[in-house]
């Protein structure tokens, strides 16, 4: 339903939009909190009463209570339609998917791409706001955790938004802001040079990151890098360690994964499920003990978790040095009941998450969170030896548990490292499609693996074999140059 919401929600305003200011082309950005991130062409100045035009215009719509149809369209007439509304990355889109009929949502005359049901009816949106923010405005909605009649208080997070807006310039300076864009390379084998300028860039963002932590030298011990589940964290660890190294400094990577407590022992969650992503569920006296351990210059045996038994096992021994520091991965990295014992001044935290920069069209965004379920179905299956129903099954809770636990802590970072690629989905597809086929008909995940099988078929499939071996998404389909 939340889901839904939101997309009506953005389906509303560029309706409004349409009709207020018909000759501008509304673009989505991104999230930020419980918002999405719209703006206009580059050199259109809005203004307050600009801004409350287009909320006047939302609201009469949803007083209205206006059917919202899902209707076909000829492939011609669709095209034409698009390409008369300046929407150029979607009539890209259908050029290359070529489809007989286009799937259309049409409201009071307005029509845009069908990509994902909506609500049948405007009039069951109940609340939103729409606001000025930097050179655009933020539309929200009510928070995942509340109801459809109630808005959060809007939080703030000018460390995400920084890195969003770094990553759509750099997107617009490679010329990949869609993926009608990214399409066009793969059809024409001219990805390989995209996909290793997309990995130097993440390299350049990391040796900054490197820099910071060396300018502190001495006084930094524990780097704590964290982020959602399937963020990357892992990967992202061990290539900072190498720009670390490259500084004279002498990492050693540990990951949180490894003191999870065994499933009998984890807390419960309000459906009386173990609960993975609460902090609870991990040995924190355990972490602490070998920390404080180390840190006095002793040695310790670093444990392994393994989660296909849900037991730990002794790993390697480590000791650390004069010039080493700790680099811990995990998703609560960032929350200081995690190392309550450790000085502010001895941490340095780096928030970690897949903050998709590319779009599908100029209305329609890529989600965060579906780039992650992408990963961790693969990974799940890869490693784990879990099928797409179980993960599909268990993204809700690993969703709720970010919202409590990692989301509110990310701008207590002293770094933000954006993991996304803009390639990755067009590789993740050829794995992730026919996992999602397995998912039938009668099982109560069918209906969001076939939204997902729908979403992948925009994709030209770009092939593994481009991957470098150091990249972060090796972490998820194998073959990375690093253990784990």
């Amino acid at each position: 339903m939340e889901k839904k919401y939101r997309r009506t929600l953005a389906f509303l305003f560029c309706a409004a939009s349409k009709k207020i200011f018909p000759d501008r082309v509304l673009r989505i950005g991104h999230s930020l909190g419980d918002c999405y991130y719209f703006s206009y062409r580059s050199g259109i100045t809005l203004r307050v009463c600009d801004v409350q035009a287009l909320k006047a215009a939302i609201a009469d719509l949803i007083k209205s209570d206006l059917a919202i149809e899902r209707r076909t369209l000829p492939f011609t007439e669709a095209l034409t339609r698009f390409a008369e509304n300046k929407q150029n990355g979607t009539a890209l889109l259908l050029q290359q998917n070529a489809e007989a009929e286009i799937a259309v949502n049409v409201c009071a005359g307005f029509i845009d791409l069908w990509t994902a049901p909506l609500l049948p009816r405007t009039g069951l949106l109940k609340a939103f706001d729409l606001f000025l923010y930097e050179d655009g405005m933020l539309l929200q909605f009510p928070p995942l955790s509340g109801t459809s009649d109630t808005l959060g208080a809007f939080t703030d997070s000018p460390k995400i938004f920084s890195i969003y807006s770094e990553y759509k310039k750099w997107g617009r300076i490679a010329g990949v802001n869609n993926v009608g864009d990214l399409n066009k390379r793969a059809a024409k084998h001219e990805v390989e040079d995209f996909i290793r300028v997309s990995e130097c860039f993440a390299d350049k963002k990391l040796g900054a990151i490197a820099d910071e932590i060396f300018e502190r030298r001495g006084e930094i011990k524990l780097v704590l890098i964290a982020g959602p589940s399937s963020s990357g964290k892992t990967t992202t660890a061990k290539r900072l360690s190498l720009q670390l190294k490259t500084l004279g400094i002498e990492p050693v990577a540990v990951s949180l994964d490894d003191y999870y407590l065994h499933p009998s022992k984890a807390p419960l969650d309000e459906n009386g499920d173990a609960d993975f992503e609460c902090l609870e569920a991990l040995d924190i006296p355990f972490l602490n003990e070998q920390i404080l351990t180390l840190f006095d210059g002793r040695e310790v045996t670093l444990p392994v978790f393994d989660f296909k038994t849900g037991g730990r096992t002794e790993g390697k021994k480590i000791k650390l040095g004069r010039r080493t520091v700790l680099v811990l991965e995990g998703i609560h990295g960032l929350n200081d009941a995690l190392t309550p014992h450790i000085a502010a001044r001895n941490k340095f935290k780096v928030y970690v998450s897949a903050l998709t920069q590319l779009n599908l069209d100029e209305h329609h965004r890529i989600s965060t969170s579906d780039n992650r379920l992408l990963r961790r179905m693969v990974r799940d299956y890869q490693f784990r030896g879990m099928s797409a129903e179980r993960t599909l099954k268990m993204w809700s809770q690993v969703q709720r548990g970010a919202e409590k636990h990692i989301f509110k802590f990310q701008n207590a970072a002293d770094a933000v490292f954006n993991s996304a690629l803009d390639y990755e989905i067009a590789v993740l597809k050829l794995y992730a499609e026919p996992l999602l086929c397995s998912v039938s008909p009668e099982m109560d995940e069918f209906a969001e693996a076939s939204r997902l099988r729908s979403f992948l078929k925009n994709f030209y499939p770009i092939l593994p074999q481009c991957v470098p071996p150091l990249s972060v998404l090796r972490e998820f389909i194998g073959d990375s140059a690093f253990s784990y």
